[in-house]
């Protein structure tokens, strides 16, 4: 053997394939490894159960909601009554009281423990202790969507114009797959509060941008949003929207908004993403702006509530996810807070009196 043999260095061991950062945690979060065994690591031990305890959570909120709901009052005797609205957030006590049962009667929906249901309910509260559910009254609403809204100004001789984003903007794509898009005035209609004749004489439907509201969209009694301020791109832009809706109404007018609202008044929150969340000092500030320009904003109430209820936040998934087939069994969400990307949110409705 030549002695330069026993020097020779041994072949280098073939390289292992570079895994990317998502293939890496893929590997270190999976239930299960190559051998169908339970996948043993750290990550894996505090991840694995967190969509169990999420479904035990969501199970039990719910059913505690169903029950709470079940246990109301049917009360056939409704009446509307000036309850002193505020801006407010939702709470469980809101959706126990005798005006949102008013307003779900007027609607001809049950009540339920559901925040969306309770700013339905907020709106047209606030439309009624401003005297703007009267026929002849004219009002606007932007995002619309398939909401109730027009139909039910419409039974009253109230006209209104729904407005949404164009049917081709790239932003209204997301908003079309879970039906809250309205292409058409005809997603405006609901046939068990309005005839079509009258929907059709008293309804106009406008595309329009809530970044860019044109300028002919003037000399409204009121105008609104459901749950869509919160979608323009950045805090700034939804304050910014609230303040230029104003133009769109008469001196007296009245805005009334509703919007997603982080409940913690400190530290940060989520901004410059498709869904942002407003906190107090946003709503402050904008109180402040609107009242140099002699506007008047309702006064300010940040109670969280108290009940049960106010304190059950809800958790994604949203009926989908690994947990689909159990998850659906839930049925439909019961909830005023969730749970957004670590920040507890819930609704929160803003109305405004324009400057005479």
């Amino acid at each position: 053997m030549k002695i330069s043999a026993l020097w020779r260095k041994p072949k280098p061991a073939p390289a292992e394939p570079v895994l990317s950062d998502h293939d890496r945690m893929a590997l270190l979060t999976a239930l299960l490894n190559d051998k169908s065994q339970p996948n043993i690591n750290a990550l894996s031990v505090l991840v694995r159960n967190i969509d169990l305890m999420a479904l035990n959570i969501k199970t039990l909120g719910y059913d505690l909601a169903k029950a709470l709901g079940a246990a109301l009052p049917v009360r056939t005797d409704t009446v509307a009554r000036h309850v002193g609205l505020s801006s407010k957030m939702s709470t469980q006590a809101d959706l126990e009281s005798d005006w949102v049962a008013h307003w779900c009667s007027e609607l001809k929906v049950p009540v339920v423990f559901h925040r969306k249901l309770w700013e339905l309910s907020y709106i047209l509260q606030a439309l009624y202790e401003t005297g703007n559910l009267r026929p002849g009254a004219r009002g606007v609403g932007f995002g619309c969507g398939n909401e109730p809204m027009a139909s039910y100004f419409a039974s009253y001789g109230v006209a209104s114009t729904v407005t949404d984003l164009a049917a081709d903007d790239s932003r209204a794509l997301d908003w079309s797959g879970t039906n809250q898009h309205a292409a058409q005035v005809d997603a405006a209609f609901h046939a068990n509060l309005v005839d079509r004749a009258t929907f059709d004489r008293l309804v106009d439907y406008r595309t329009a941008d809530m970044n860019a509201i044109p300028d002919d969209l003037v000399g409204y009694d009121f105008c609104w949003s459901m749950c869509a301020f919160e979608h323009l791109g950045s805090i700034q832009q939804g304050v910014d929207f609230v303040a230029n809706s104003l133009k769109t109404l008469r001196p007296g007018g009245i805005a009334v908004h509703t919007t997603e609202f982080n409940i913690n008044p400190n530290g940060g929150t989520i901004d410059n993403w498709p869904t942002v969340l407003f906190q107090r000092r946003h709503f402050e500030e904008l109180a402040a702006r609107l009242a140099e320009q002699g506007h008047v904003v309702a006064p300010f109430d940040f109670d969280p509530g108290d009940k049960p209820l106010d304190r059950f936040i809800d958790l994604p998934p949203w009926q989908d996810g690994v947990l689909e087939t159990l998850s659906a069994n839930l049925g439909q969400p019961y909830h005023l807070k969730i749970g957004v990307d670590g920040f507890v949110s819930t609704c929160f409705g803003i109305m405004i009196t324009k400057a005479s």
